[in-house]
């Protein structure tokens, strides 16, 4: 296997130097070391598409980038890749790992494990499938195709190929990547002191048989491991898609609460809902975000959240309340308030970055749907 450090040192060796993208497990010591910025700039970015602009602009600049992803960000970069680096020529090489590969892994990566060679193939985009002993020939075979193409270029990277969980994860890294600035002293929050688990007790005690869509991630896992029910929706795909779910439930159920917990990363994949939500001022959406500053799934990458003020941003589209708490007591507060008056509401729970140990969620993709839909149209 390909060693973290070894990967980053050799894509120096070929030139490459700008890093930006969206995190996957598959190269977490990857992704640790480049955080660290002792050989170039890494950008942490929100979602795929918008590390494809990014890297358009370090190539004006007059660097050689590249963008990690996972293949899911492949469906969501296809439009930034066909309208801006395919038609304007724009250089970048794609690492893409590949989930799904094989058709073994979880349900929500076995389509776009099947479809990703076609979906590169589709676009145009010459694509090489990365092995444990060939890593300096591809890198040659992408620098050399970039080059002469002026085009984006692909490697495909299956499970165990690189090395996961040998690089510690430190104030250097993850734990205070030099990417993500520090908020200015009056938008600090104490900090948190309060796992995820305990606030998601919390929070599921207080809306008891409300139906709550979760984002993906350890949140749906741990609210399971809690209590299981069928008013959860379990998302194990489609990141910072849940309040997009929350707010068409909301609307269409205007006589029943809306509730979305959702996380720090998902959130800024998809702040726009915000402004949306906030447009159509559905009174019955409770918006719960469990920020742990970090991307807990996929090796505890550093979130942007830690130098952004989420709940300033909800306020700031026109929710009917925002507000961020610490403690369990000031959680327990936020939500008698927000169960007595009209929302929308939107709660900021800044929680540790401690995972629980929780099982995956066991039901099929079809019975979380049918359950879920039951539950709403029967409750």
């Amino acid at each position: 296997m390909i060693s973290g450090h070894d990967f980053a040192d050799r894509l120096g060796r070929h030139g490459f130097d700008f890093f930006t993208g969206v995190p996957c497990s598959l190269i977490e010591d990857l992704i640790a070391v480049l955080e660290r910025g002792d050989r170039a700039p890494y950008v942490a970015a929100v979602r795929e598409d918008a590390a494809v602009g990014v890297a358009a602009g370090a190539w004006f600049g007059g660097r050689r980038p590249v963008v990690l992803m996972q293949n899911s960000g492949l469906g969501t970069s296809l439009n930034a890749l066909a309208s801006l680096s395919l038609m304007y020529g724009l250089p970048v090489l794609l690492v893409v790992t590949w989930r799904g590969f094989g058709g073994k892994d979880a349900p929500e990566h076995i389509l776009t494990g099947e479809i990703s060679p076609k979906l590169l193939d589709l676009l145009g985009v010459p694509y090489r499938v990365l092995a444990a002993d060939s890593l300096d020939a591809d890198l040659a075979w992408a620098a050399a195709e970039m080059d002469t193409r002026r085009s984006p270029v692909a490697l495909l990277v299956p499970p165990k190929i690189v090395e996961t969980g040998g690089v510690e994860v430190t104030a250097a890294t993850g734990g205070g990547a030099t990417n993500v600035a520090a908020p200015a002293l009056e938008a600090l929050l104490p900090p948190a002191t309060m796992p995820r688990l305990t606030a998601l007790g919390i929070a599921l005690k207080a809306f008891g048989d409300d139906p709550v869509a979760h984002a993906n991630g350890y949140i749906c896992r741990e609210s399971f491991s809690l209590a299981d029910r069928p008013q959860s929706f379990y998302m194990i795909g489609s990141m910072g898609l849940a309040p997009a779910i929350g707010l068409g439930l909301a609307l269409t159920q205007p006589a029943r609460r809306a509730v979305v917990f959702d996380g720090d990363g998902n959130l800024l994949m998809n702040l726009g809902i915000l402004a949306m939500i906030a447009a159509q001022r559905p009174t019955n959406f409770v918006h719960l975000v469990f920020d742990n500053e970090v991307y807990g799934s996929t090796g505890n990458q550093a979130s942007l959240s830690r130098g952004v003020r989420l709940d300033r941003l909800a306020a700031a589209a026109g929710f009917a309340t925002a507000t961020a708490v610490t403690e369990p007591w000031s959680l327990e507060s936020a939500l008698r308030a927000a169960l007595a008056t009209d929302g929308p509401h939107f709660v900021l729970v800044k929680v540790t970055a401690e995972e629980a140990d929780v099982p995956r969620i066991p039901y099929t993709p079809t019975v979380l749907r049918d359950r879920f839909r039951a539950a709403v149209l029967g409750g």
